[in-house]
């Protein structure tokens, strides 16, 4: 239960709202034992007086108004209590998904970088969402539950002390008793039934986003065949909730009606030493009513086990530490947008080797440096660390003359332009995605910028307006990395990182991407990482890596003329 702490807490936000929902479901569940205690006792005390000479002074107004307003007052206070408490739930759980995002996005890439993307989401929110039972199904039906229980009790002791504490007795031992008994029968299958939830949400996700490479591969059945396991777990799970569900409201109903044929038998020789009367119908419909504050807590306490897990499973993101720690306040900028590695090493955590072994690079201002190396030789590992989506494991790396432990992860990003092999592009329109890397950049810079990296097309029809799609689905492979190239000159930052930026384009188009890249990155710091050795004529330095070490450094001409490694495999192409 110690996994549901932390979310408690978040109610002090919203406690007038929700105190208000718990008073406006106190009111209606005051309003509706009223109603069926007061209707009970009406229709008995008529009776009784219509057979007697009370029937020409029985006051049948009073009551029927009573009975009218109690009917209005539950109906009235249903309303309210569902609009208030919903309404500041849903507040809650708004609130929840940006703390739990903003907990997500430091810790991302590390460790969580492994989690899958229908993973991620299914946390966001079907595991957020699960929070809502903590207050509308745990909290207020208890507290709710409690202050009912107190209320009849007194009500009915002020006419019989006995049958109102033994009522009220009977009514505290179900509310003690029933949560714990039904957590226990729902929790293993709680705890199943939202692990298996999150496992279908993954393969059917996998199986729709690469059903197109599934089916031409022939693998389409055997994922299929997955989502369909997973569904019969969970199909199983849910049928199995469901058989709690009407055996607790098959016990509680057989508890209410044990209990009304105890109190009838109580109150049938009379109460207080009056004789039996019309009361007697009062306390059975009395006790009849009163169940109605049990009925929410055994469903409550059974979808305990659920609400538990998706907190355990929020709480693994929420208590995580991230890899990288930004400082608060620290470098934001620097006069020199210079590059410095001083035997730099990296380890992967699940690795015996170094990714990166003494690497030291010294990179001016305005200097333009490409590192070419074989798939694997480290060259992407020292574009992560550069943009510190790791830290060094020895030796020390410097940005603009400052360590860059000591820069905020804003002044970072500001300072550096990423071109990966890897553009994302969000589901917007094509203006969103450029304005990620410019936000107040004006209609015409836009349309200028994707004429230059020839995608002047994409204007045409809807222009800037046009939606990309999820994933940007509508978009080629070239088409996406040229859009982040786009971004990158947008951003207009000193340093300039580039990996592969030409990877997938035709050799003419390569060509002109090269001529744009050039273009815009004079005077700005430059690394070009490639396997592929074009265009490096033009750069100041060329580092050839080699199993996570720079095995030869220096110019294009120098490094033909050593006849080394270089040499070898440019004679190749």
């Amino acid at each position: 239960m110690r996994e549901l702490a932390p979310y408690l807490k978040l109610y002090k936000k919203h406690w007038f709202s929700l105190s208000l929902g718990m008073l406006l479901a106190f009111a209606t569940l005051v309003a509706s034992i009223g109603l069926l205690t007061l209707s009970g006792w009406f229709i008995a005390a008529a009776s009784v007086a219509g057979l007697t000479i009370a029937r020409e002074t029985f006051n049948y107004m009073l009551p029927g108004g009573g009975v009218r307003g109690f009917a209005m007052g539950r109906t009235a206070g249903r309303w309210g209590e569902r609009v208030v408490s919903h309404d500041a739930t849903f507040k809650l759980l708004a609130d929840l998904r940006i703390f739990f995002f903003k907990k997500l996005t430091p810790l991302i890439p590390g460790r969580f970088s492994k989690l899958r993307d229908a993973d991620l989401l299914n946390r966001l929110v079907a595991d957020v969402d699960a929070m809502d039972h903590v207050y509308l199904r745990l909290i207020s039906p208890i507290i709710v539950g409690t202050l009912g229980i107190i209320a009849l009790t007194v009500f009915l002791c002020w006419f019989d002390m006995t049958i109102g504490l033994t009522l009220g007795g009977i009514l505290l031992s179900l509310l003690l008793v029933w949560p714990v008994l039904f957590y226990k029968l729902g929790k293993h299958n709680g705890t199943h039934l939202t692990q298996n939830k999150a496992k279908l949400r993954i393969a059917t996700l996998d199986w729709v986003q690469g059903h197109s490479e599934l089916v031409l591969f022939g693998a389409e059945p055997r994922y299929r065949q997955a989502i369909t396991d997973h569904q019969d777990k969970l199909l199983k799970n849910q049928f199995k909730n469901a058989n709690l569900t009407g055996l607790a409201s098959a016990l509680l109903l057989l508890a209410n009606g044990w209990t009304m044929v105890l109190i009838i038998w109580m109150a049938a020789d009379g109460m207080n030493g009056q004789p039996p009367g019309p009361m007697v119908a009062m306390l059975a419909f009395a006790t009849m009513a009163c169940f109605e504050l049990l009925m929410p807590i055994a469903g409550a306490f059974q979808y305990l086990g659920q609400t538990v897990e998706s907190a355990r499973r929020l709480n693994e993101v929420l208590t995580a530490t991230p890899d990288i720690i930004y400082p608060e306040s620290g470098t934001e900028s620097c006069k020199q947008a210079s590059i410095q590695l001083n035997n730099v090493s990296f380890q992967y955590q699940d690795s015996k080797e170094y990714a990166l072994n003494n690497v030291s690079i010294q990179l001016q201002a305005g200097k333009k440096m490409a590192i070419v190396g074989q798939t694997g030789s480290g060259k992407s590992t020292l574009l992560q660390l550069l943009t510190r989506q790791i830290d060094v494991t020895a030796g020390e790396l410097s940005i603009g003359e400052h360590p860059i432990q000591q820069w905020t992860e804003k002044g970072l990003r500001q300072n550096i332009s990423v071109v990966s092999q890897r553009v994302d592009i969000l589901n917007g329109t094509l203006k969103d995605n450029l304005h990620l890397a410019k936000p107040d950049a004006s209609d015409r810079e836009l349309a200028t910028i994707l004429h230059e990296v020839g995608l002047g097309h994409l204007s045409d029809g809807s222009g800037l307006d046009a939606w990309l799609g999820d994933g940007g689905r509508q978009l080629s492979g070239g088409e996406k990395r040229r859009i982040g190239i786009a971004r990158a000159i947008l951003h207009n930052s000193p340093i300039l990182l580039l990996d592969e930026p030409t990877e997938g384009l035709d050799k003419q188009t390569e060509q002109q991407i090269m001529q744009l890249l050039e273009k815009h990155s004079v005077d700005k710091t430059v690394i070009f990482v490639t396997h592929r050795l074009i265009g490096l004529e033009s750069m100041d330095s060329i580092g050839l890596m080699e199993q996570g070490e720079i095995v030869e450094l220096g110019t294009h001409k120098t490094l033909i003329a050593q006849e080394g490694l270089y040499h070898r495999l440019h004679q190749r192409l």
